[in-house]
């Protein structure tokens, strides 16, 4: 069996988003209005306008102005990384939900929502400071 994993993501615009994903450093492929790819490390998300998404998953999207369907996670290589992107995010369009802030002493991070309003986090864990067993 297959170990590679794709996410599915409905978006109202794939174009819109693939500029989005694209503006903020990460890297997306649009193909046309139908659907994109968008790479995050080895983590591959796929892009899909709202009506294609429910007739795959036979259901009604979330509504993410009220609900939260899931929150993804990227690892950053620093807390001036957290600190630039959240920069780009809000440059972007995108809003922040959770200001960049340090959190238990060793990890430092912020949430931010994407133009569909699905939910982000950007997270710097110093291993250094991490608490030992």
């Amino acid at each position: 069996m297959s170990q590679d994993i794709w996410i599915n993501l409905p978006v109202k615009d794939v174009e819109k988003s693939t500029a989005f994903f694209n503006a903020i450093g990460l890297h997306a492929t649009s193909f046309g209005n139908e659907r994109a790819k968008l790479a995050v490390g080895q983590t591959t998300i796929l892009l899909f306008p709202d009506a294609v998404f429910e007739k795959f998953t036979g259901s009604t999207i979330a509504d993410t102005s009220r609900n939260a369907e899931v929150i993804f996670s990227i690892g950053a290589d620093s807390r001036e990384e957290v600190d630039a992107f959240v920069r780009r995010v809000e440059s972007a369009g995108g809003s922040i939900f959770g200001k960049p802030s340090e959190n238990d002493g060793w990890m430092y991070g912020a949430g931010f929502a994407d133009l569909d309003g699905h939910r982000w986090n950007l997270l710097y864990m110093d291993e250094s400071k991490m608490p030992k067993r």
